[in-house]
């Protein structure tokens, strides 16, 4: 199965380039509590953490400046002592964050468990992996609902976008919740774009450091979505776009509307912004999280990883990204009441509580 694209992988000097889910956006927390700090293996993820963010960050002057101030800190020994690595780790992220603020660059230690499983699965989804879909269902006649966790990329995620879109091609108004989506690669919705879009479209622009690409390889592997594009002389610019299905149904014509708030994030923001600027969709809810920028999971030191943005994208139309302030929708509304507004928006009398609890 090719890369995940929002979920690109490990670009220290040692590491090769490994397909991995957005740690920053799907694992939230996911850190054991009190474990223990050993200086040696801060210092060296430290260093290894410096040397990645120069060489790959989305944004070589600021990757400069990273990597400066992590040196600087090294060397006057405000890394050498914490109570724990979660309080190193925290400390180190606030200090990136004070240089330059990023939604997805972090440092997070791993525990023994952690680094077993990431060695033994070698990446994230697969055949066996839990699917990312919750519920799914007719709300009312004609109106689809399909509630989305994150876009993993494995195979039981993206069979059951297929079930959803193949049981529901003819309904006449569609409702994506993506309200707790935290993101990852674009599969699944590309299936979506595929049955909802009627003709060809644009939909967002992808750029990426072109040393990064020389060095480490295309990390988007043959996705037929992606075409390059004209871009600047150090970046390498792809178009992300759609071609619509063979044999649509309805949905090619149905209203959209798409349920945000501020923990969708990454990659579920690229699908906001996609269907928002493209005017494919209702956005309905909150202001996104705010995370532009896609890369992937290094592994620092010897228990510790952090997320690199290497890339970044963002509205050709404009030339601006989602980063920082998030994709605004077009009905604010609390993220709660979102479904809500738009059953309203939609035309169905009945409440939201009353139509999920019909669902699977």
């Amino acid at each position: 199965m090719r890369a995940l694209i929002l979920a690109l992988a490990a670009f220290c000097a040692s590491a090769s380039l490994v397909a991995n889910a957005a740690l920053a956006a799907t694992e939230p927390g996911a850190v054991e509590a009190n474990i223990a700090f050993v200086k040696a293996d801060a210092e060296k993820a430290v260093t290894e953490l410096a040397t990645a963010l120069q060489e790959s960050f989305v944004f070589p002057d600021k990757g400069t400046a990273y990597a400066e101030m992590l040196r600087a800190k090294l060397a006057a020994g405000e890394y050498a002592s914490f109570p724990s690595a979660n309080a190193f780790a925290t400390t180190v992220t606030a200090d990136l964050r004070a240089v330059h603020k990023d939604g997805h660059l972090r440092l997070r230690p791993l525990s023994a468990g952690q680094r077993a499983a990431r060695q033994k699965a070698g990446h994230h989804g697969g055949p066996a992996s839990k699917s990312a879909i919750g519920k799914t269902g007719w709300l009312a006649a004609g109106v689809a609902y399909i509630e989305t966790r994150g876009f993993p990329g494995n195979d039981t995620t993206i069979a059951d976008v297929r079930k959803f879109l193949a049981a529901h091609r003819d309904a006449n108004t569609l409702i994506i919740d993506a309200r707790g989506n935290g993101g990852g690669g674009l599969d699944e919705m590309n299936l979506i774009f595929s049955e909802i879009f009627a003709k060809p479209t644009t939909l967002v622009v992808m750029d990426i450091r072109q040393a990064v690409e020389e060095t480490r390889g295309n990390p988007f592997g043959d996705d037929p979505t992606l075409r390059k594009a004209s871009g600047p002389a150090t970046i390498i610019r792809r178009e992300h776009f759609v071609t619509p299905a063979p044999n649509q149904g309805r949905l090619r014509d149905a209203k959209v509307y798409l349920l945000t708030s501020k923990n969708t994030f990454s990659a579920a923001e690229h699908l906001s912004l996609s269907l928002k600027r493209t005017k494919r969709a209702t956005l309905v809810g909150e202001a996104t999280g705010g995370g532009a920028h896609f890369g992937g999971g290094v592994p620092l030191g010897e228990g510790y990883e952090a997320f690199i943005p290497v890339g970044r994208t963002f509205d050709p139309d404009t030339g601006q990204s989602w980063e920082g302030v998030g994709v605004r929708p077009d009905v604010a509304v609390a993220a709660d009441k979102a479904l809500d507004e738009a059953l309203k928006l939609a035309g169905v009398s009945v409440s939201a509580d009353l139509a999920l609890a019909s669902l699977k």
